[in-house]
């Protein structure tokens, strides 16, 4: 039986003139973040910048009923957030400020 994948869309804000900092320190992403994340079912995951309003729009697709906003307890995520508050609007515990999105339309 073929698992029902999950998507989730959401919103976080980079803080003005740190898109390159952004890109480098992802491009640069930890292994026990990136094997963290794929354990917990994330097949994919895709962050696009849009330069004019400095919002970052992540989309994921998982095989579990979380995404990535529901590790926050774990440590690897913790120092990431924390090594992330610097350049993107967070909360007081660093986790990005973010926005849940509704899907609205696909195209299959």
């Amino acid at each position: 039986m073929r698992r029902q994948m999950k998507q989730v869309a959401f919103t976080m804000r980079l803080k003005p003139g740190f898109a390159e900092e952004y890109q480098r320190r992802h491009d640069e992403i930890w292994p026990a973040l990136q094997s963290l994340l794929k354990e917990s079912g994330i097949t994919d995951y895709h962050i696009f910048l849009d330069d004019a309003t400095n919002t970052l729009f992540a989309f994921q697709q998982t095989a579990g009923e979380g995404s990535s906003q529901d590790l926050g307890s774990n440590e690897v995520v913790k120092k990431w957030w924390a090594y992330m508050a610097d350049i993107m609007e967070t909360h007081p515990d660093h986790s990005p400020i973010t926005k849940s999105l509704t899907k609205v339309f696909s195209l299959k």
